[in-house]
């Protein structure tokens, strides 16, 4: 199932230029080469503030924010089924996606799977199989100056029913052959696809790259 994402080599150059500036920065006590490490993560958010037309201000938010030794980031996505069908919410542009988003800080990947299904489709369901975990710039585009592991969680239905947030305007479930237009940066076709295959296999074992 896996596919791979071609990226521009400035994009991983700069990617690893912020990663080997924010490790430097975190370990390193001499006061010259905190400096150098720190011109390292400016010219990474250079180079990315050129290539992509976002102000520098902007990628430094979303790119140089960080501090410690960097790692990826979590996302999850809850696979929930009724009568056959899975559970999507409209996000506020129109498409539809699984109920997801990043992992809080203060709760486990258990927990944040049931709390975005309740947060995105007021639904209460418990967690109960580890469907894939996935490198997201392999599956999904665009690829982002930072990496994702994305993880979907297969999940019994408890009950609730939609209620309005600000995240998404509408819940629904969806046949297989019947899927609406999808939000693919968050999750592709051929991912709710795997979905429904885990939900239908009497065993599953992980998949994860």
């Amino acid at each position: 199932m896996e596919k791979k994402t071609q990226t521009s080599p400035w994009l991983d150059w700069a990617v690893e230029l912020q990663a080997l500036a924010q490790g430097g920065l975190h370990y390193s006590r001499d006061p010259f080469d905190r400096e150098r490490f720190q011109r390292i993560r400016d010219i990474a958010a250079e180079m990315l503030a050129q290539k992509s037309g976002l102000s520098l201000e902007t990628v430094k938010g979303l790119f140089c924010c960080e501090t410690g030794y960097q790692t990826p980031k979590l996302d999850t996505r809850a696979a929930v089924f009724r009568e056959g069908k899975i559970l999507l919410v409209r996000e506020n542009d129109g498409r539809w996606s699984l109920p997801g988003g990043w992992v809080d800080v203060n709760v486990s990947v258990l927990e944040n799977t049931a709390k975005e299904v309740r947060e995105e489709a007021g639904l209460e369901v418990v967690p109960r199989r580890l469907i894939a975990v996935q490198d997201r710039e392999k599956h999904n585009r665009p690829v982002y100056a930072w990496k994702i592991c994305k993880i979907f969680v297969l999940c019994d239905l408890a009950g609730g029913e939609f209620r309005p947030n600000s995240e998404t305007t509408e819940s629904g479930y969806f046949s297989r052959s019947e899927l609406p237009p999808l939000a693919e940066e968050k999750n592709t076709e051929e991912q709710v696809r795997m979905c429904f295959e885990a939900h239908r296999a009497e065993t599953w074992e992980t998949l994860f790259d």
